[in-house]
């Protein structure tokens, strides 16, 4: 991207506050004890707080720091790993879930370092849970099943119902356990759940991903163009793709690069004058949202830097981390983050989403500042 000094000291500094910011993260305050009185209504989840919970706003953050080693080519947060991994195994984890998978994202890859059985046992039965287990749609579908809000045992099984989220939390967990493995059918099974996702979820008109979509009503609820939604996968499928080395069957992946750039190009399109993206990406009346554009921006950046996208995405990619540079606080926190999103039928439902700190703003945002110092 060709980031000038005084730039990259910016980034790295505000990097680095967004990390201990993360690292550090308790759980929720007085303040978000108001906002827990609204309710799910307006986005409020529990295990969004904290660094502690096993769950997918802990994940992201998670698989963050061991890009940022890979990247950095150093060890500075493997013994945090560790300890998360070792803590929550130890107290109890919540129940098996879309969710609750994204967490062995890191563990998979951390683990090639420590050679700890308990890690692999946990990461083998859960790929086998998800191939035997996990709920399906219509179409064999990985039904997006979820936690249950409060309640760590509990899940939502939303019958019939594919989300858009699914593809990062859980598909790209058991291509890289098929990969290490050698296991053909894991490996099938994920390339079968990501073409599922785009036949029904992806909008050939618009180049965007609907939020979800429904066997039991055949629609896609309220047709919105979710931002953090449609984030996921330009954040995850890239990853996905390079999971494969090379090996992915020539005619899979040129369709999904396909989709891939072709959803780009309307990101390209939409991306607000700030350099962020509405969080209903065709309504400029709903505010601007950070974590989904930190996640778009990464996979924008990764796009370039691997010569998939053209240059003339070097002007998105610049302003939108500037845009995001802009909203991390002296602290570290980084702000205009939405809360938890459900499925919805209309937009008022995700412009009334609640705006405060969370747990996948700080993790995002990580992915997103890490790969623009890749770009010299």
């Amino acid at each position: 991207m060709g980031i000038k000094n005084n730039d990259r000291k910016e980034i790295e500094e505000k990097l680095d506050l967004v990390i201990n910011k993360l690292m550090n993260l308790g759980s929720e305050t007085k303040d978000d004890a108001e906002l827990a009185k609204k309710g799910e209504a307006v986005g409020f989840f529990k295990r969004d707080f904290g660094i502690k919970e096993w769950d997918w706003p802990q994940g992201v953050g998670l698989l963050g720091l061991l890009k940022i080693m890979k990247y950095q080519n150093n060890d500075n947060y493997k013994e945090f790993l560790y300890n998360w991994f070792k803590e929550n195994i130890s107290a109890g984890l919540p129940s098996r879930n879309i969710n609750t998978t994204t967490p062995l994202l890191t563990l998979v890859e951390l683990n090639e370092c420590y050679k700890d059985p308990e890690f692999e046992k946990l990461c083998l039965d859960w790929a086998d849970w998800l191939m035997n287990c996990l709920p399906r749609t219509k179409e064999r579908g990985f039904q997006h099943v979820t936690s249950a809000n409060g309640d760590r045992q509990g899940v939502r099984l939303n019958e019939n119902e594919m989300w858009i989220d699914t593809i990062f939390m859980t598909v790209l967990f058991l291509n890289k356990m098929g990969q290490k493995y050698n296991r053909q059918d894991w490996i099938d099974e994920s390339i079968h759940q990501v073409l599922m996702h785009i036949k029904y979820l992806y909008d050939n008109k618009s180049g965007l991903f609907y939020h979800g979509w429904t066997f039991n009503e055949m629609n896609n609820f309220g047709g919105i163009f979710w931002c953090r939604g449609n984030s996921w996968f330009t954040l995850g499928i890239l990853d996905y793709i390079e999971c494969f080395k090379g090996t992915m069957n020539a005619g899979v992946k040129e369709f999904i690069l396909d989709t891939y750039k072709a959803q780009a190009n309307a990101l390209k399109k939409l991306q607000a004058k700030s350099g962020l993206w509405h969080t209903v990406l065709d309504d400029k009346s709903s505010y601007e949202e950070v974590s989904g554009s930190a996640a778009i921006t990464a996979g924008i950046l990764k796009g370039i830097r691997l010569g998939i996208l053209d240059d003339s995405y070097l002007c998105v990619a610049d302003k939108a981390v500037k845009a995001i540079l802009k909203n991390i606080d002296e602290d570290g926190t980084v702000l205009n983050v939405s809360g938890g999103t459900g499925m919805g039928y209309d937009a008022n439902h995700y412009k009334n989403i609640l705006i405060a700190p969370m747990a996948y703003g700080q993790s995002l945002t990580i992915l997103a500042l890490a790969e623009a110092l890749l770009h010299d």
